[in-house]
């Protein structure tokens, strides 16, 4: 009785429901063994109105729950579900383990036979990930540089999908996205049309305002921004499309577990502040970059109101003739930006695209794809831009 009479008088606040009182009224009612009722106690969770969606850590749920059984649906991944839709405008929201797990799902939606056409310029997982999936299914495989008009008029007369990054990996090249859309349909009306907006971001790109049938994307970056926990999602608003990915994501058991559909969701509280501090921080540094003897060039994306409305986080740059061997040497006196595969978070990274994101190519392919040793990925994190641009001076002072 002293947890009862503790509950009652707290702080003279509202009375809290007592446990105790559940429990002997269960002990009261059921003439079965203490341990068997233990084992089967509960809490009402429809009286709990918590401020924030608790984590529902099950793998399954009562016959007569919406949710069935968490391979298929889970509270805290229809949650988080629901608020990329509402980012991204549109009907509905698949999310998956991790960002290639979406371009998996997206994959499995074409046939042996199908043309599958991609960017040249594109992640170098995503690449070698085309090229294995083709050769298995008996896709035919063409990759085109959609960045420019006279690669765009080669898609083919008999496309089955488009898949292309805008801004790209690397260099930010922008591919107009309605452009690709309305070439597609006039080769193909029942081409589908995939782009993989994970760095231009649901806040400042739509896809599927600008013609694109699916919007695709790493949670495990921007999204999440802690570089803690993976994720990825496929946006779309045909509704046959999406029951087509969650059949997928049902039989290969590509959803997101609770805890970290969980944690992405919370990620999203802050998705917007976090934004618009990148790109405040990547013009601060971008015009830094400038100035230095050291850079030869500086990719970034261009914005306009009609696509990329936004852009930050990330850029490229070339060094200079001089100093084109000397990447080591740079990340080595850099104290401020970490050299792991994790990107487009808090903290500050770098890295060499020959050595790290497009390292599963082959030297003839990144040479293809204009790649050298050369070439450098600086991605701004939340750090104070005047201690990040003092950290990136000493380091260009070093190579000296």
């Amino acid at each position: 009785m002293f947890f009862a009479h503790q509950l009652q008088g707290f702080g003279g606040q509202r009375r809290l429901p007592t446990l105790h009182l559940l429990i002997l009224d269960t002990l009261t009612m059921k003439n079965q063994n203490a341990e068997t009722q233990a084992l089967h106690f509960r809490i009402d969770n429809a009286k709990t109105h918590p401020v924030a969606t608790p984590i529902y850590q099950n793998s399954a749920f009562t016959a007569d729950s919406p949710y069935f059984y968490t391979r298929k649906s889970n509270p805290n991944s229809v949650e988080f579900e629901g608020a990329l839709a509402l980012l991204e405008e549109c009907k509905q929201v698949v999310s998956t383990t991790t960002g290639m797990s979406a371009i998996m799902l997206v994959l499995q939606q074409l046939r042996p036979g199908d043309h599958l056409v991609i960017n040249q310029y594109i992640y170098g997982c995503s690449y070698k990930l085309f090229q294995r999936y083709a050769e298995q299914m008996n896709l035919t495989l063409s990759i085109l540089d959609l960045s420019t008009r006279a690669g765009r008029e080669e898609i083919p007369d008999n496309v089955s999908m488009v898949l292309f990054e805008t801004p790209t990996n690397p260099f930010l090249k922008t591919i107009p996205i309605q452009e690709v859309a309305d070439i597609t349909a006039q080769k193909n009306p029942q081409a589908l049309v995939v782009v993989d907006n994970t760095w231009a971001t649901p806040l400042f790109q739509k896809p599927l305002q600008c013609g694109a049938h699916l919007s695709l994307a790493s949670a495990t970056k921007y999204i999440s921004g802690h570089s803690d926990v993976m994720g990825g999602f496929i946006a779309t608003n045909d509704a046959q499309l999406a029951d087509n990915l969650l059949q997928s994501r049902f039989y290969s058991g590509a959803i997101l577990d609770p805890n970290s559909a969980w944690l992405l969701r919370r990620s999203l509280h802050t998705f917007p502040i976090r934004m618009r501090e990148h790109v405040r921080i990547t013009e601060d540094l971008y015009q830094f970059l400038k100035t230095r003897d050291e850079v030869k060039k500086i990719y970034l994306p261009e914005t306009s109101t009609k696509q990329l409305q936004h852009y930050g986080g990330i850029l490229f740059f070339d060094f200079s003739e001089a100093y084109q061997q000397h990447y080591v040497l740079f990340r080595d006196a850099l104290s401020l930006f970490d050299t792991g595969t994790g990107m487009a978070c808090v903290s500050s990274m770098v890295a060499q695209p020959w050595s790290g994101s497009h390292a599963s190519l082959c030297d003839s392919e990144k040479r293809d794809m204009g790649i050298n040793t050369g070439l450098v990925r600086l991605c701004f994190g939340l750090e104070n831009a005047d201690d990040l641009r003092a950290d990136l001076e000493r380091a260009f002072l070093a190579l000296h």
